[in-house]
């Protein structure tokens, strides 16, 4: 990304890092690894120290990964590109096993995703859940250690450090969605420089689409680390296809909800938005945890 910035701004690649140096921030999110994020704050804890020093100026943008942005905006902030999207499936990893569906009776799978575990369980009951946090070399680490039988990763962290072999099988996200904006990044800035040329010139619409429309459903559900929901857009010609679904937190129950729309923003986040509305009222508080 630094690169990407860096030629926005007519920079030469050799003189990326003096030009746009970039600024470590070790969040809440990172430092906490011995609880689920929904006992220490939520999602925010990913972003709340990066979004101070944005707003204080201490920094000229901020990059996240998208799926850990909140649905509510700190004032003053916005997202202001999307750089073209990874792949957005998961990846199931074991050291014996191929799937989910091969696990044996009463596995351990782990995970720090509340909607991951929910869509597993609703598949197989008898898993046995178990806490895996920590950046993917650290979760490889553990599971090579014997902390699981298997767990789940999103693919585009795998393959943004060339870890995509331990990939065993991947999850279609029609099947069980993603979390939204899974696979894409968050180039965050200060309102007044979201129509700067460099910023602009990241953006990938098409990628930017489609989280809009998954981010709407977000927003409906009141997504956090306390709902089980995912959300899956792709874009077919002039068209945008949405799936929505949530779960219980025990996987027992399942609401989905499918629809389509126009390929035009406000379009994708209209549907998302009442596509995520109707499964909250078909799961209710049941949806909670």
């Amino acid at each position: 990304m630094q690169r990407a910035i860096a030629a926005a701004l007519g920079v030469a690649p050799e003189e990326a890092e003096t030009a746009v140096p970039i600024v470590i921030i070790t969040t809440t999110g990172d430092r906490v690894q011995d609880r689920r994020l929904l006992e220490i704050g939520g999602k925010a804890l990913f972003t709340k120290e990066i979004e101070e020093a944005l707003i204080d100026g201490r920094v000229d943008c901020a990059v996240h990964s998208m799926k850990d942005v909140p649905a509510e905006r700190q004032p003053g902030l916005v997202i202001a590109a999307v750089p073209e999207r990874e792949d957005v499936r998961d990846a199931f990893i074991s050291l014996n096993h191929e799937d989910i569906a091969s696990l044996p009776q009463g596995a351990r799978l782990g995970t720090a995703s509340l909607r991951r575990q929910a869509q597993c369980l609703y598949l197989r009951p008898d898993l046995e859940p178990v806490l895996l946090r920590g950046n993917v070399d650290t979760r490889l680490a553990k599971l090579a250690d014997g902390a699981a039988d298997a767990m789940l990763l999103a693919l585009s962290g795998l393959k943004r450090m060339g870890l995509q072999d331990h990939a065993r099988s991947l999850i279609d996200p029609i099947d069980a969605p993603p979390a939204p904006g899974q696979g894409a990044l968050a180039v965050e800035t200060r309102a007044a420089d979201a129509e700067a040329v460099w910023a602009k010139a990241l953006n990938h619409a098409p990628s930017a689409l489609t989280v809009t429309a998954e981010r709407g459903a977000l927003e409906a559900l009141e997504g956090s680390c306390r709902t089980a929901m995912g959300a899956y857009a792709r874009i077919d010609g002039h068209r945008l296809t949405l799936v929505v679904e949530a779960l219980t937190p025990d996987g027992a129950e399942r609401f989905r909800r499918h629809g389509e729309c126009p390929a035009k923003p406000e379009d994708a986040r209209r549907l998302g938005r009442e596509l995520g509305e109707a499964v909250k009222v078909d799961g209710g508080d049941r949806l909670v945890l």
